[in-house]
């Protein structure tokens, strides 16, 4: 398992400026993880290009070596070991000067906004410039230098993202590395060398048919923004079918643009809100998380009016988080998409079970985080947290001190005993109390009859609910931060993959009534993730509201200054992220 550097150690700013230190050849290799993963192949051959450029190669090389900086066209540079290394195993021979690979280069910096990426993180007007009147050998060198900055960065932001996901998610725990022991200026040596720099990097795209459904996605709203968005529908009385309305013809020309409402036939009587109206409202809510009414009232009048720009941002905003996960999810695997309320499981990348679930509110939001599912409880207790303990019990059992008999509450002391409640003073306590309130097993128990036990800091898990009417919610954000999941049996199933321990086998270790651990044979990877915007193989595009309020700090990120940060606390699982359509 690797351990990346943190930016410090790595003397790199918000433009990557680095100083020389003793550390330097250690920290500035990792800076070339992006390539890791190609394979290695031949050193290209240095082509005649005579004396006059290598010289200034060799001259720019020593000035970074020297004074671990170098400004070449207001860029400046300061990973000296990587490209010193480079240019030094080819002799200062240039790397592009095959005007096909430097048009290779160009063409694939072109296409990054395909990525939802800025072409110009990676100087794409500087090299158009510096490319057509790079005549002498100094300006030759310096296009060949920033070529070669350009594929780096390239690598970087298209493999780990360009943002750092531990500045926007505190609980981020997932690797980001390569394998340790590759040669970062060899592989570097194989890209610049491959036949088709575009078909060499973009074959080893993150995130397998995930990020790929994402990119057909963003380029098909991009192409809506470029034919004018959609119009904005007005404001009014709540529009039900059978209506006649003025802004009914608005409404269905809204609809038709992302393919909710079929370009039928022309419609006879226009402001009539017919059978036809609703159900393409019903899909337009139903990839919304918006309750499938068939009604334009406020809340779906509001997602008709999100600009096609804005879920442009969205797209480009999921891209960018699944880029984060990268390589570090195996075939098989449970995911928790925390915005879109959904749960699945995930089998040789392709979704095999999908259910609803309840996640945090807004005050007490899931963490996004990885971890290892190692067993199951049957009918299990439940031990009151202290967060719950503190805001949501002691209260209720000041005004109520029936309250832990009715919800079969046991208190137990610090020896272990169990202690009659009656004779507790609850209100003599403030925020904390010398006991432990345990939930005893029943129908009635706040994780239902099964929870699923992944290990972590946070006390986060998925199980069951006695609270099943909240899953008929459109948004479901209720709970204290685990994941109620509404049909917990089946993918019980799943994780278990066991003959032993089928559904039937389930039901009747919990109608004993009595709490069973039950633990998997193979540890199953957990991933909690939040993405706005989702895509699946049927070109089906939902979006969700950014409930927990995190899309506009990673937006402003995402859009600004390049900044090269690696992730500090890696947790390998390993394997590629599947298709799933959370």
């Amino acid at each position: 398992m690797a351990i990346l550097p943190d930016a410090a150690r790595c003397g790199n700013d918000p433009v990557h400026r680095s100083t020389r230190n003793p550390r330097g050849d250690r920290c500035l290799y990792w800076l070339l993880l992006p390539l890791l993963l190609w394979p290695v192949v031949g050193q290209p051959a240095a082509a005649a290009t005579g004396d006059a450029v290598p010289a200034v190669l060799r001259q720019r090389v020593a000035e970074l070596r020297t004074t671990g900086r170098l400004e070449l066209q207001g860029v400046v540079l300061g990973r000296e070991d990587i490209l010193a290394e480079f240019y030094a195993r080819r002799g200062y021979q240039p790397a592009w000067d095959d005007p096909r690979r430097v048009a290779g280069l160009r063409t694939l910096i072109g296409r990054a906004a395909e990525h939802g990426l800025d072409p110009e993180d990676f100087f794409a007007s500087r090299l158009q410039v510096l490319a057509q009147s790079a005549s002498g050998p100094a300006a030759r060198a310096d296009l060949d230098l920033l070529l070669t900055e350009a594929l780096i960065r390239y690598g970087y932001q298209l493999h780990f993202g360009k943002v750092d996901p531990t500045a926007m998610e505190p609980a981020w725990n997932f690797r980001r590395g390569f394998a340790n022991d590759a040669d970062p200026v060899s592989v570097l040596a194989a890209a610049v060398a491959a036949p088709s720099l575009q078909d060499y990097l973009e074959s080893r795209l993150p995130g397998g048919p995930w990020y790929r459904q994402l990119q057909l996605a963003l380029a098909q709203y991009r192409s809506i923004v470029a034919a004018g968005g959609w119009p904005v529908v007005p404001g009014g009385p709540v529009l039900r079918p059978g209506d006649r309305d003025a802004r009914v013809p608005v409404l269905r020309q809204r609809l038709r643009v992302e393919g909710d409402l079929p370009a039928d036939p022309e419609v006879v009587d226009t402001e009539s809100f017919d059978a036809a109206l609703a159900a393409a409202v019903q899909r337009f809510q139903e990839r919304h998380a918006l309750a499938r009414d068939a009604s334009v009232g406020a809340r779906t009048l509001e997602a008709l009016n999100v600009t096609a720009e804005t879920r442009v941002d969205q797209l480009r905003l999921s891209l960018e988080r699944v880029r984060w996960l990268a390589d570090d999810v195996p075939d098989t695997y449970v995911v928790v998409n925390v915005a879109g309320f959904r749960v699945g499981f995930v089998r040789g990348h392709e979704l095999a079970w999908s259910s609803r679930v309840v996640v945090g509110r807004a005050a007490r939001q899931t963490p996004v985080f990885g971890g290892l599912m190692t067993y199951i409880d049957l009918n299990p207790t439940w031990t009151v947290p202290p967060t719950i303990l503190r805001e949501d019990i002691l209260p209720k059992l000041r005004r109520d001190p029936g309250y832990l008999a009715r919800e079969n509450i046991s208190v137990i002391d610090r020896n272990g005993r169990t202690v009659d409640p009656r004779g507790i003073d609850w209100k003599a306590y403030g925020r904390s109390i010398p006991y432990t309130l345990r939930q005893e097993p029943g129908p009635a128990n706040s994780l239902g009859r099964i929870k699923f036990m992944f290990p972590n800091r946070y006390s986060v898990y998925l199980h069951d609910t006695p609270a099943k009417a909240l899953f008929d919610k459109p948004e479901r954000n209720f709970s204290s931060g685990c994941i109620r999941v509404d049909d917990p049996l089946a993918l019980a199933e799943l994780v278990l993959d066991d003959p032993q321990w089928d559904r039937r086998a389930l039901e009747a270790a919990i109608a004993t009534g009595k709490t069973r651990r039950v633990q998997l044979r193979t540890p199953m990877p957990v991933l909690l993730v939040y993405l706005t915007a989702v895509a699946d193989r049927s070109g089906a595009v939902r979006f969700y509201r950014d409930a927990y309020g995190r899309d506009a700090a990673l937006l402003a990120a995402l859009n600004g200054p390049v900044q090269l940060r690696l992730p500090a606390v890696p947790v390998a699982t390993g394997g590629k992220l599947g298709p799933a359509s959370l």
